[in-house]
């Protein structure tokens, strides 16, 4: 399997919620960033280690969310990374919005196993769907 069919999996275990598959990609050092400004990100420049990204993202946005999906339009692969241009759909359930924005994402490896991944997203519109833009 490719690095780039290894994150089409991992998108299609988002969107199912089975985080256990998931995690199996993970190296248990993982650096998880999500973009600057992210409601969820809070002070944290990045979670290290699998039990952070689920303490602080699966177990939060999991239930949080509706239909939420990626939809990949471009894959760039290079021998230790896959930058992926693609839009972030869903429901935000708290408020009712949905969600349709752009996203870019870079995953890095070693090996087989994810070492980091790190967000690139349009904040305000994501905050908007939230109801937290003030």
């Amino acid at each position: 399997m490719s690095k780039t069919d290894l994150i089409r999996q991992i998108y299609h275990n988002f969107a199912t919620g089975d985080v256990g598959k998931i995690l199996e990609t993970f190296d248990s050092g993982i650096e998880f960033r999500l973009a600057e400004s992210h409601p969820y990100r809070g002070d944290d420049p990045a979670w290290i280690g699998k039990d952070a990204v689920v303490e602080k993202f699966f177990k939060v946005a999991g239930p949080e969310w509706d239909r939420w999906s990626v939809a990949v339009e471009a894959t760039f692969e290079t021998p230790d990374a896959v930058v992926v241009e693609g839009r972030y759909t869903g429901t935000y359930k708290p408020t009712g919005r949905w969600m349709d924005v752009e996203v870019c994402h870079v995953w890095r490896f070693r090996g087989t196993k994810v070492t980091s991944f790190h967000q690139h997203v349009d904040t305000a519109r994501l905050s908007h769907v939230m109801g937290r833009d003030g």
